[in-house]
């Protein structure tokens, strides 16, 4: 789990294709001691686990579902990805709950500067904790400081760059609540009324 706050970025200087996904290689300035075989790391908003640590390296091996789901399969060598360690019990969460669990993949329509900011939701773009002020059915924006443009990958985007996008898992699982539960209304009390009515229907008629 991680809270969408960037540690720092990191550099790929390696992709190896396997039969399973690929391998990626990058360099950070991620304190390397204080990083484990086995550790899940935020890249670019998907969790990943760390399969090597070298002198000034750390790599990770990615599942071609990941590949496919998520923009890791656009990174090349030379690109620069945002890291999140991951969590510890005790750690302040300065932005958002952020799972690594990509809902889906997005566009960047535009890049502008921005006066006012209203305070609403929140989502993780490129694993970046970001506040949501306008929604529609298919785009969204979001407010971005100063300090998290310059210290993350963002001040190298472009309108049109893909990005990997999670949705706040609260939102999600009170979306899931209210589905199921007008799902349940419509096929269970309101059905008994409809059939209730249609019966005092018949009724009326027949006098």
């Amino acid at each position: 789990m991680f809270s969408g706050i960037v540690e720092a970025t990191g550099t790929i200087i390696r992709i190896d294709h396997t039969a399973a996904g690929a391998r990626l290689t990058l360099t950070t300035s991620v304190p390397l001691a204080e990083v484990g075989l086995g550790e899940s790391i935020c890249v670019n908003g998907t969790c990943l686990t760390v399969t090597a640590i070298g002198e000034a390296t750390l790599s990770f091996d990615v599942s071609a579902e990941s590949l496919r789901r998520t923009t890791l399969g656009d990174l090349r060598p030379g690109d620069q990805v945002n890291l999140e360690q991951s969590l510890r019990l005790n750690d302040r969460i300065s932005g958002h709950l952020v799972f690594g669990h990509v809902d889906g993949v997005g566009h960047i329509k535009a890049i502008k500067p921005e006066g006012e900011l209203v305070e609403k939701g929140s989502v993780a773009v490129d694993g970046i904790s970001l506040t949501v002020f306008h929604c529609q059915p298919t785009a969204f924006t979001c407010a971005i400081i100063p300090h998290t443009y310059q210290v993350t990958t963002l001040h190298s985007k472009q309108p049109g760059d893909r990005v990997n996008i999670e949705s706040d898992m609260q939102g999600k699982y009170i979306e899931k609540f209210v589905r199921e539960a007008v799902t349940d209304f419509l096929s269970g009390p309101l059905q008994d009324l409809r059939h209730e009515l249609a019966t005092l229907r018949q009724q009326l008629g027949s006098k």
